[in-house]
């Protein structure tokens, strides 16, 4: 008997409006024995060689086996790689009860060329991703979206299962399916809820139990429904966010928000708030995805003090992330986020500290950032922005401590340049 999938029904962040209910549900299973895409990675999405330097070795925390989309490093096996060329295959889906509304290839537009874009920037050009839509209209489902019962999206139950099937056999006359390393359906907006009322866009990561087509599982699929829009008329500029957030699980990234909302990470990750202004991934999520190379990652495992240098997150090169190992599953990780890049919304930039937790499942808080300037109210007024860590960064001068861990963070000083020097202590 195969081993059956776990399950994970994950709580969305909440919008920034009071009255807005978000929900989604970011799934992360067991790879059981189907056979992986052939573009799924077995070692992790990025690259685990990366991470492979002696240096390094105590900043390598992990999880407990049963740990679902775990922190740790590298990432487990079972989901898609996240450098060098990813096919992204992308069909628009409609339904007899929600016809699609317009031509399917301005559906595909809400979200591309942004998402490619976003993550060549992100990767610094090592991810290659590749849209590729096949199939240029909308492809009819043989039900009513009512009849296949799509709610919150269990992985592949039988409403979702049936879905997923008839999605393969209808697109099967026009798609070879091992040409790709993903796939992202996109339904029509008018199928469900509205996203202001209950967001049904949801990933099932690194499921070999999927539905198979032409020999593959479907292992690492996005599907995103209504357009996640709440009038402020920053939709066009934002509104794709919603698919890097997913195909960020499908890479092995877990949901930053909790139950209660994004006040964990606010917005410095996408893969905690993508309904406001562009933002970043986290330098541990670079790392993690084998976007940043050993010589630009700090492991301070050693007593005493010493000086490392941060460059901005945002640019190409240069030192990225110091991780503080605390034991074999948590430590803190410090970088420089400033206003650039995808950072389009920093507003107090300097040096962004956060606890990573490697033994904590996805959407229920693996990462918590700590505010440089608590109840200050923030310094931004985008919408749908945790305001309050909006100026969590710390600036030259100020200070982080743990005195239980025996560490002791100072932020020593930052050049003309805009470069940073952080001085970490262990005693």
């Amino acid at each position: 008997m195969q081993p059956q999938p776990r399950r994970r029904i994950c709580k969305r962040r909440a919008a920034a409006l009071v009255s807005v209910t978000a929900l989604t549900f970011a799934v992360s299973t067991s790879a059981g024995t189907g056979r992986p895409w052939p573009g799924s990675s077995t070692t992790g999405s990025g690259s685990a060689a990366l991470a492979r330097s002696p240096a390094l070795t105590p900043c390598l925390i992990s999880g407990a086996s049963a740990v679902q989309m775990s922190e740790g490093i590298p990432t487990a096996g079972g989901y898609a790689h996240s450098t060098g060329t990813v096919h992204a295959l992308t069909l628009m889906v409609d339904f007899s009860d929600a016809p699609g509304q317009g031509d399917a290839l301005d559906r595909f537009h809400e979200f591309f060329p942004q998402t490619q874009n976003w993550f060549r920037t992100a990767s610094y050009g090592r991810l290659d991703y590749r849209p590729e839509t096949p199939i240029t209209h909308w492809l009819r489902m043989p039900k009513s979206f009512k009849d296949y019962g799509i709610e919150r999206g269990a992985p592949f139950d039988p409403g979702y299962r049936g879905l997923v099937q008839d999605i393969v056999a209808a697109a099967d006359p026009t798609v070879d399916f091992q040409d790709y390393d993903l796939l992202n359906v996109l339904m029509t907006p008018n199928a469900g809820p509205s996203a202001l009322d209950t967001v049904l866009s949801v990933t099932f990561a690194g499921n070999a139990e999927a539905p198979v087509a032409d020999g593959v599982p479907i292992a690492n699929a996005s599907f995103v429904y209504s357009r996640q829009d709440d009038g402020s008329g920053s939709y066009d500029h934002t509104g794709f966010r919603v698919l890097p957030h997913e195909n960020g699980h499908i890479f092995g990234l877990p949901d930053l928000y909790t139950p209660e909302g994004g006040g964990a990470v606010g917005h410095w990750d996408i893969m905690s708030e993508d309904w406001g202004a562009d933002n970043d991934l986290l330098g541990w999520h670079k790392w993690k995805l084998g976007w940043l190379d050993p010589s630009q990652v700090s492991c301070a495992s050693r007593h005493g003090s010493t000086e490392y240098p941060l460059t901005p997150l945002a640019t190409e090169g240069g030192p990225k992330l110091i991780f503080v190992p605390l034991d074999g599953r948590t430590g803190y990780a410090l970088e420089l986020r400033t206003q650039a890049g995808n950072d389009e919304s920093v507003c107090r930039p300097g040096i962004l500290i956060y606890k990573v937790n490697a033994d904590v499942d996805t959407g229920s808080g693996p990462v918590k950032v700590y505010d440089a300037h608590r109840n200050s109210g923030g310094c931004t007024r985008s919408p749908n922005i945790q305001a309050e860590l909006s100026d969590a960064p710390f600036a030259p001068g100020e200070s982080f401590r743990d005195p239980g861990a025996g560490i002791r963070i100072d932020i020593a000083a930052a050049d003309l340049d805009g470069n940073y020097r952080v001085r970490v202590t262990r005693t």
